[in-house]
C-alpha cells in the first residue's frame, strides 16, 4: 500500500459498501484499475487529500472488510 499524488484526472465511484447518510464514503477508480492493475481509493469527503492506492489483493481485503463491519 501506498499514497499516492493526483498524476491524471481519474472517473471516481463511490462504493457501495459506503455509508447512504454521506458522512462514511469511500471512492475507487475503475477504469484506472482496469488499464493499470493499480486499485486507488480515496475519502469522498476529501477528495484532493491522499489516495491509496493498493494491489488487487489489498482491495479485495479492503472490500470483504467493508461488507463485514461497514
Amino acid at each position: 500500500m501506498s499514497i499516492t499524488p493526483d498524476a491524471q484526472p481519474v472517473r471516481w465511484v463511490k462504493s457501495m459498501y459506503s455509508g447512504g447518510e454521506g458522512g462514511q464514503c469511500i471512492e475507487w477508480a475503475p477504469d484506472h484499475a482496469c488499464a493499470t492493475g493499480e486499485f486507488l481509493v480515496r475519502d469522498s469527503k476529501n477528495p484532493d487529500g491522499p489516495r491509496l492506492s493498493l494491489s488487487r489483493e489489498g482491495f479485495a481485503s479492503l472490500v470483504e472488510f467493508a461488507k463485514h463491519h461497514g
